[in-house]
């Protein structure tokens, strides 16, 4: 019997090829880096390779992480069963291609971004960064500095942006701050800050408040073993996700970023530290983001220096750009329909794509082959491409197809993720010192508004409500209208209370210190007398 994985030879045991499919066809771990494919058409068996591939990377001792859009991949978790419908056909599939049927579980961590279904997935607005927010939610240059001088001035305040209502506070600060901003970084537009916002707002409404937040998924918990040495298989639950174009492509843009990122340069190992499955690969490049495929094209050429596998599940080879397809080294090619000229011309050009073998042509077996049969080519000896094969896949250990709700919620309360990851962390960050920040002002501000009407007296109230009244030309007899409070004297300066007589005599008192006052008074008095 062909182990089917083999750590001394470095190998992973695909199916039986050549005459009667007894000839081995095995995926060399030392190139797995080089990526793969696995296509065909509807119901032909990529399923089943996807998963034996799996399996058998998890047996390597290889981490897997593969994203699960039809909910069928969540057999892995349990064993195959003798009692199983398709028993008898992997019993005799098993025996063609030399093989022991060793039905057996695989250890899973179930993740879901909702958090209903497996573990919750966050991440945080400061992981992702400024750059990857903007060309995600397709922002324009200006736009995306605004985005820029929001995280700038988030750092240099020590605001934390962990959520989705951090980013949302402070892009409303930065927006009621602009013109004192503008003077040091540059314009900011309170447009463009409403339309950051309206752009985050349709990411919310996809369940990005609930991708955003803590604790945030550290890499290193994908990229574990189990107690016995298998790799841990990482499913994320994506049937709901799908519906959600833009909060999966923020996901998953985050996801490799990380990875690139964080990951060391390795070179060419003797197997890949993680291996990614993405599932219905079709739907990741329809309509996407062009910053999404662009960090994929990005990740797909470098990535693998750093000892990770990427593998695209998709129903023809020419749903994927030709930036990817090109670093896509390992093939698995299950059969295509020609029904339409299209077709055809897809199906010619898929069988240029492998390297021929005289004993049959290539486009017809793409067409020919069964379910469960492909037509595989994986990299040699110094990576060339080996030469295609007719080959009939392994049986899969684990169950095929779906576990029961209950299953599932036993495997996600028992494992170590649930105490990590279960509760989410609100703590104090940009938001809630925006709050406090924006209260104490409030306060300041109504004390400045008491000091400054310390004083007043009923009058001054009085006659500012008439005067308020006057310009609105409003009229109401009964509000008697006083004069304008006149300021209180201050010393030397003459008393209200005096009457005029007194003022008078204190005035002519002054005068009579004087010769002029003097002379004044006589000439007066005299006239006076003369005149009685």
């Amino acid at each position: 019997m062909t182990e089917i994985v083999d750590l001394e030879a470095g190998t992973v045991f695909v199916g039986g090829g050549g005459a009667n499919h007894a000839e081995p066809q095995q995926l060399l771990l030392k190139y797995a880096n080089r990526h793969g494919l696995i296509a065909g058409a509807t119901g032909t068996g990529k399923t089943v390779t996807l998963q034996t591939l799996a399996e058998s990377f998890s047996r390597a001792g290889v981490p897997v992480f593969l994203a699960d859009v039809k909910g069928d991949l969540a057999g892995i978790a349990k064993p195959g069963r003798a009692e199983g419908k398709l028993h008898e056909s992997f019993q005799k599939r098993a025996e063609q291609i030399g093989v022991e049927l060793d039905y057996q579980e695989f250890p899973v961590t179930f993740w879901d971004i909702w958090g209903k279904r497996g573990h919750p997935v966050r991440t945080t607005p400061a992981e992702m960064g400024p750059l990857l927010l903007s060309r995600l939610m397709g922002l324009t240059d200006a736009q995306e500095g605004v985005m820029n001088i929001a995280f700038r001035v988030a750092d240099e305040e020590g605001l934390a942006l962990l959520d989705m209502k951090d980013l949302q506070a402070m892009l409303v600060w930065v927006g009621q701050n602009a013109k004192e901003l503008s003077l040091k970084y540059g314009n900011v537009s309170t447009a463009s800050v409403g339309a950051i916002q309206r752009a985050l707002m349709v990411l919310q409404n996809e369940g990005g408040d609930l991708l955003f937040g803590e604790p945030a998924l550290e890499l290193a918990d994908l990229m574990r073993p189990d107690a016995s040495g298998k790799g841990m298989i990482n499913i994320l639950s994506a049937e709901r996700l799908m519906n959600a174009p833009r909060l999966y492509a923020t996901f998953l843009l985050w996801l490799m970023s990380e990875l690139f990122e964080q990951l060391p340069e390795v070179g060419d190992p003797d197997k890949p530290r993680i291996a990614f499955f993405f599932d219905e690969a079709h739907l990741l490049f329809d309509d996407a983001p062009p910053a999404l495929i662009d960090k994929i094209e990005q990740v797909a050429r470098l990535i693998r220096s750093k000892g990770v596998s990427l593998w695209f599940i998709s129903q023809n080879p020419a749903d994927l750009p030709e930036s990817v397809l090109g670093q896509l080294g390992n093939r698995v090619q299950h059969a295509l329909r020609a029904f339409t000229a299209k077709d055809q011309k897809a199906l010619r050009l898929a069988a240029q794509n492998y390297r021929p073998n005289p004993e049959f042509d290539t486009s017809e077996a793409i067409q020919s082959v069964g379910t469960g049969e492909a037509v595989t080519s994986f990299l040699e000896a110094k990576g060339v491409p080996g030469i295609v094969q007719r080959t009939l896949i392994r049986p899969p250990l684990s169950q095929l197809g779906p576990i029961e709700d209950a299953e599932r919620a036993a495997i996600n309360t028992q494992s170590p993720m649930a105490l990590k990851y279960g509760k989410s962390l609100d703590r104090e960050s940009a938001a809630e010192l925006l709050a406090k920040r924006a209260e104490a002002a409030a306060v300041d501000s109504a004390g400045a508004g008491a000091t400054a009407g310390a004083g007043r007296s009923d009058d001054d109230d009085l006659w500012q409500m008439g005067r308020e009244h006057n310009r609105g030309r409003r009229y109401n007899p009964g509000l008697q209208i006083p004069d304008k409070p006149r300021p209180r004297a201050s010393s030397g300066s003459r008393s209200n209370s005096d009457s005029i007589a007194v003022t008078f005599g204190k005035s002519l008192a002054r005068q009579l210190g004087t010769k002029t006052g003097q002379a004044l008074v006589r000439g007066v008095l005299g006239s006076l007398f003369r005149g009685k």
